[in-house]
């Protein structure tokens, strides 16, 4: 039988890298049909399906598209599932309480001090539970005092995370205390389980010059280009919650570049959360929608580096 890591098996495995789905389910199951349609059926069944994070917020069926997350291994128990934590993930999580602790006897609380000037103007929350959460489980439950998002264009759902659906999916209104009671326990383990990173070797991608065997490195927003990356991604890996704010999940302008020292060694590194479409070389920043209703969610597809989004009619 071929060794499927040798360079001369059959087909490169496919992988699918799918963008941040925001709480909108129907995005969410016609991307999953046309990803169905334009691969091949074997090639799919046995896919590496990475999700780039961010599942909650702005949409308004968040527990639904957990729901259709967890069904994902028993309905397709030969491709193999990765679920990355967005920043909106993370702040849901915090205010579940289900993040790992800080460690090194630090609390959550200490994390607060550094961004306190903003608390009164985001609404930091402030019920049942708040006296040790991870900074961002107070924004994201927190009622934000403006309600319109200039950068966005948009009025704010709840908080400066737009959480109000996410609450309003689990049938308890924005920023109440019963959240924690009502997500079910499996959801719970899903938001604990997510990964702040992932590595996979040897992926294959096209290119002009042919196949390129890559490695390949899956972060929210990616990667800080002035950091060593073996730290970073040891942080990552150890989901260090002592930092208040994790740049690889939430980080602009400072991730978007593939740091230097990973151009030595062909090195993809994929990303959702920026609210754009941006692929340059190996770095793949895959978010079209930015949970935005009319927006569309998109994935890619390695090696062919086809793009697919749920408003693609392939009934043509």
């Amino acid at each position: 039988m071929a060794d499927p890591n040798s360079t001369t098996a059959a087909k490169p495995r496919v992988v699918i890298c799918i963008g941040d789905i925001h709480g909108y389910l129907a995005k969410l199951q016609n991307l999953w049909s046309n990803l169905q349609s334009v691969i091949n059926p074997e090639e799919f069944s046995s896919a590496l399906v990475i999700f780039l994070g961010d599942y909650c917020d702005r949409g308004p069926d968040t527990k639904k598209v957990i729901d259709f997350l967890l069904n994902l291994p028993s309905a397709y128990p030969n491709q193999k599932h990765v679920f990355l934590s967005g920043n909106h993930d993370l702040a849901f999580a915090a205010f579940l309480g289900v993040l790992p602790e800080p460690g090194n006897g630090a609390s959550f609380k200490e994390g607060w001090k550094e961004y306190e000037v903003n608390e009164e103007r985001e609404g930091w929350y402030k019920g049942a539970g708040y006296e040790n959460m991870y900074l961002q489980g107070r924004r994201w439950a927190g009622t934000i005092k403006v309600r319109f998002n200039a950068t966005k264009g948009t009025e704010y759902k709840g908080s400066i995370y737009d959480a109000g659906p996410t609450f309003e999916s689990y049938g308890v209104p924005h920023g109440s205390a019963d959240l924690m009671k009502v997500v079910p326990d499996e959801h719970k383990r899903f938001l604990a389980d997510l990964v702040w990173v992932h590595e996979e070797e040897n992926v294959c991608i096209e290119s002009e010059e042919g196949i390129k065997h890559c490695k390949l490195i899956a972060v929210h927003a990616g990667l800080e280009k002035a950091k060593n990356v073996e730290e970073q991604l040891k942080f990552l890996k150890a989901k260090d919650t002592r930092v208040p704010k994790v740049e690889a999940l939430s980080g602009r302008k400072n991730v978007w570049d593939i740091p230097k020292e990973l151009t030595e060694k062909p090195t993809i590194v994929v990303s959702g959360h920026h609210g754009k479409l941006h692929i340059e070389g190996l770095r793949l920043i895959i978010d079209e929608g930015g949970g935005l209703e009319n927006n569309p969610v998109a994935a890619i597809v390695l090696p062919s580096m086809k793009l697919v989004r749920d408003t693609d009619d392939l009934t043509k």
